[in-house]
């Protein structure tokens, strides 16, 4: 089996080598084991059940979600000549119906199939001439109620199942799912004894940074000029947002387009298109856009709103750097989405299903952890994983909180706070964080002039901190009980049980802030810029060369009318140029590159690099 396999792992599919848990998995599916996987998006879910499709006689079916992956999924495998097709609402009466036909015969290997589809009677008898073999479930996590994008439409497969001549081996994948959704999935689908793999929530190729910007825009403005002729996706927790936003980055010159539930199917297919075929770089979208965009070489995930859940939020950003390149992943937070989002929560449009209370309490819990990861100190890769029940390391070097981020000595500017907060208790007067903050910055507004508040021994004597600095500076003394407040309503600073330690014990104080936060020696310094430019693949000096390829790729993808990514990803360009193979057996060794595409492409792409050598290596004229 495992020779077969890898086989057709590099003859069909351009690989040669499984990438973790995949050849376990291929190996349980083809001795008749049912398997639930958890692997994240990127790992290769769909070699999987590809490659036992394959190996299987019969019909593979797939339930898939969303019309575009299944667009995706079955144009890859027809350019690697593997016979598969789908059903689902963009065919045509007779498309649908030749389809259907085709199927019986035994003339596919894998069908997708849209679980809206799965109560046709038109269905029924597809299992008769080939057999169904295998069925696989993809976005498995959608079954539970549990789980961050719950469809009932998946409740119709365990019937779909019962109605089958023979039970088929049953596979379900998904790339995010807590340990309570895992055995909703294996419960709700039936599966027997089955195979479990979760291969690692982790992915190194991923940076992720959130910032807590005093203006979004500025702040998305800078992210995306960072970025130049980079694709990418933005998204937002409203379409009024979407909409705003995508006319404000055209307006700036931005190549963008916009998706959300509330455009016309016409406009909503054409905007994905246009992101899908390279001919709009940036999608600003609600997370009505995105499961199973198979689009491989999106370079950054901006969430201009803060996700409801780590759940959405782990798998929307995980649609960045599908093949295997860095990318950055970028949260742009403030509280007002926590205020958002516990709204939604709270007002579920569930019409007519009666209000669940439980499912609600739930679902604030989960906005809790989300909430957590945007506002901690540490490594931002370690809180992803802790979430979904992995241990990580304390420092992963690759996400802003490791880079930016220092143990600073607060001592002083602790007791400044601290001592600001005692000056106006001592005048029988107490504010809350704003107007604290505002006396330590020496701010000129009516309030703080009018009630004589500039003559306090601590006015202005925090000029040199960065206004969100010192919010976080007095929020930590808060949690920490060296501050307290009194009042919901207008909550106002009073000393804590533990300012005295400060003020007259001279106790240590020190957390997690950017470098140079804080200034040294009385010498203010500007505040750095926390950006972090992209990397390369690879950091080569054959730009020249992947631009060329890039090229050739565009052309042959509009003459086939589909996406570049289609035809060889970003990652295979790369390998390419590292490569620089000049014949077709040289081409066949580069990853990504099967039979089907060294015969079909491997001339064009060798004489783009033949050309390139042969301009590198020819004697100046000079």
């Amino acid at each position: 089996m495992t020779n077969d396999a890898k086989r057709i792992l590099k003859n069909s599919f351009g690989f040669s080598a499984f990438r973790r848990g995949q050849e376990e998995i291929i190996s349980a599916l083809i001795t008749g084991r049912d398997v639930l996987a958890v692997m994240p998006t990127g790992a290769g879910k769909s070699l999987c059940y590809q490659i036992p499709a394959l190996m299987l006689s019969g019909l593979t079916v797939v339930i898939s979600p969303l019309i575009a992956l299944m667009k995706d999924q079955v144009g890859a495998l027809i350019s690697a000549a593997i016979p598969g097709a789908y059903l689902n609402s963009s065919l045509s009466s007779g498309e649908y119906r030749n389809t259907i036909s085709r199927a019986a015969r035994g003339d596919y290997k894998i069908l997708y199939i849209a679980p809206e589809r799965l109560k046709s009677e038109d269905l029924q008898g597809l299992g008769i001439a080939p057999g169904i073999p295998m069925l696989v479930v993809d976005e498995a996590h959608c079954i539970s109620q549990w789980g961050h994008d719950f469809r009932p439409s998946y409740m119709d497969i365990r019937g779909f199942i019962r109605g089958l001549p023979s039970r088929p081996i049953t596979a379900a994948f998904t790339a995010t799912a807590t340990d309570k959704v895992k055995q909703d999935i294996a419960r709700h689908l039936h599966l027997e004894n089955p195979y479990l793999l979760t291969t690692g929530f982790n992915r190194e190729n991923l940076y992720f940074e959130v910032r807590h910007p005093e203006n979004k825009l500025n702040a998305l403005l800078d992210c995306l000029r960072a970025r130049p002729r980079k694709n990418g996706i933005i998204y937002c927790s409203t379409r009024k947002t979407v909409e705003s936003l995508c006319e404000t980055l055209r307006a700036e010159g931005f190549n963008a387009t916009r998706y959300h539930a509330g455009l016309d199917d016409e406009e909503r297919r054409n905007n994905q298109d246009d992101f899908i075929y390279d001919r709009k770089s940036i999608m600003v979208a609600t997370n009505a856009f995105g499961m199973g965009i198979d689009k491989s070489n999106a370079a950054f995930v901006i969430h201009y709103n803060m996700p409801k859940n780590i759940e959405s939020y782990y798998q929307e950003a995980g649609r960045a750097g599908r093949d295997g390149s860095p990318a950055d992943c970028i949260l742009l937070y403030s509280p007002g989405d926590v205020g958002l989002n516990e709204y939604i929560i709270s007002n579920p449009q569930n019409d007519g299903i009666p209000r669940d209370e439980e499912l609600i309490q739930h679902n604030l819990k989960l906005l809790k952890c989300m909430t957590d990861y945007a506002v901690t100190e540490t490594c931002l890769r370690a809180e992803l994983l802790a979430y979904f029940g992995e241990t990580g390391e304390d420092y992963c070097g690759n996400c802003s909180n490791c880079k930016n981020i220092a143990k600073t000595d607060i001592t002083i500017p602790a007791q400044k706070i601290i001592s600001c907060v005692y000056r106006l208790e001592q005048r029988g007067k107490h504010f809350g964080r704003a107007v604290v903050a505002d006396i330590l910055r020496g701010s000129k507004t009516q309030k703080i002039l009018s009630q004589g508040l500039n003559t306090l021994s601590t006015y202005g004597i925090m000029a040199d901190i960065e206004p969100y600095i010192l919010k976080r500076l007095i929020e930590y003394l808060v949690e920490n009980n060296y501050l307290d407040t009194e009042g919901e309503v207008y909550p106002v600073l009073r000393p804590g049980s533990l300012s005295g330690k400060i003020l007259f014990e001279k106790e240590k104080l020190s957390m997690m802030l950017p470098k140079d936060a804080i200034p040294k020696d009385g010498i203010p310094k500007t505040k750095k810029r926390r950006t972090r430019f992209i990397l390369e693949s690879e950091e080569f000096s054959d730009r020249e060369l992947f631009e060329r390829l890039r090229k050739l790729r565009t052309r042959l993808a509009q003459e086939s009318h589909m996406p570049g990514y289609i035809i060889f990803s970003d990652a295979t360009l790369y390998d390419i140029c590292r490569k620089k193979p000049q014949t077709l057996d040289q081409f066949h060794n580069v990853s990504g590159v099967g039979l089907v595409k060294k015969n079909k492409y491997g001339e064009v792409f060798t004489e783009i690099v033949r050309e390139y050598m042969a301009e590198k290596t020819a004697p100046s004229s000079e």
